[in-house]
């Protein structure tokens, strides 16, 4: 079943809650790290509580315990999805996957934003697609759902984990501007690479219609498969 899910990256809870509004009746939305900052969990909680799903995209990165910590008290909000940086380590998943109940883990591979110059910068001399299915192989072995990743390693991902969750933000149609994203895709491609959820942010907000753009991917999907 194809998600799409609505990114909120606003400031504030009135913003988040027009842009909501505007889209209706569209269900799933992502709370990033800007939003959640300012509305906390009780603002999550209050969306969880009126029928949205909300993925929680809180990208923890920290000793297994503390994000196991975490993981319990975000299951408590009622969101679908939670992320965690796999480059935590297997430990770290393992221990998210064991406190996560309802909610689903994806681990996060390599952040769209960089590229191979930047990933050699850092340290890392893999290619990125090997670099992701590395991880994504990693993510496979701890349990939890699924993984974040880039249009590109779609394919690449896909036979090493067929029946996971492949989220990829990143999301562009023809004639978008890239911003600060170096690894994107347009959304007919990257669903008939295998993809299972798909992030929509600046491709779809900056159009001229918004409401628009997301009805005629939602209808352009098989009946069974374009959940709103």
């Amino acid at each position: 079943m194809i998600r799409f899910w609505v990114s909120l990256d606003v400031r504030t809870a009135e913003e988040a809650e027009e842009r909501i509004l505007r889209l209706s009746p569209h269900k799933h939305f992502k709370v990033g790290l800007e939003l959640y900052h300012k509305v906390g969990p009780a603002g999550v909680l209050a969306w969880t509580r009126r029928g949205y799903s909300i993925f929680l995209d809180a990208k923890l990165h920290d000793i297994p315990r503390t994000v196991s910590a975490a993981i319990a008290n975000i299951k408590d909000l009622g969101v679908e999805l939670v992320t965690v940086h796999i480059g935590g380590g297997a430990r770290m998943l393992e221990a998210a996957q064991a406190e996560s109940g309802s909610v689903q883990v994806l681990g996060v591979t390599v952040l769209t934003s960089l590229d191979q110059k930047d990933l050699f910068h850092l340290g890392y001399h893999k290619p990125v697609d090997e670099m992701v299915v590395d991880y994504a192989k990693m993510a496979k072995r701890s349990g939890i759902a699924g993984v974040v990743i880039s249009a590109r390693e779609v394919e690449s991902v896909r036979p090493v984990w067929p029946q996971g969750r492949l989220v990829v933000p990143g999301i562009r149609w023809p004639g978008d501007s890239l911003d600060d994203q170096q690894r994107v895709g347009d959304p007919e491609t990257t669903l008939r690479a295998g993809a299972t959820d798909l992030v929509l942010g600046r491709g779809l907000w900056l159009s001229e219609d918004p409401p628009k753009r997301l009805q005629a991917l939602v209808q352009s999907q098989p009946k069974e498969a374009g959940k709103v």
